[in-house]
């Protein structure tokens, strides 16, 4: 499998705004997307670099990630969601829950390793940078 990049690492919280107010004024860190419907905020440094994603917990969610996660989740973007899984999956990765999709921005799969550690594939949709 090919990972074209890692920007992007995310937590869970109870309260999004909050949240986004502590990494903001207390780390230093610049918001540059929030969309509450889908509950996703995402917030970097100053000089740029990757992203922290914020995710509100959703008592509905479909989310797998929700239950016992208390750490940072990585995310690798790849070119194809569904070759990754087949990689991925043959070479020992656990596929965990069902393939996410936020329609017209990305395709997400939790997986985790073999030591049941969560991370997650992301194909990006389109191209949705902030910055351009």
């Amino acid at each position: 499998m090919n990972t074209k990049s890692m920007d992007l690492v995310w937590i869970n919280t109870e309260n999004l705004k909050e949240t986004v107010k502590f990494y903001s004024e207390v780390v230093g860190l610049k918001l540059v997307e929030c969309n509450e419907e889908f509950g996703w905020a995402e917030l970097e440094g100053p000089a740029g670099g990757a992203r922290l994603g914020i995710a509100q917990k959703h008592p509905v969610s479909k989310c797998p990630t929700e239950e016992g996660m208390k750490n940072a989740v990585m995310t690798f973007t790849v070119a194809s969601l569904s070759k990754a899984i087949a990689e991925m999956s043959a070479k020992g990765a656990k596929m965990v829950g069902e393939i996410q999709e936020v329609p017209g921005h990305v395709k997400l799969q939790m997986a985790q390793d073999a030591h049941g550690n969560h991370f997650q594939l992301v194909e990006v949709l389109q191209h949705s940078c902030a910055h351009c």
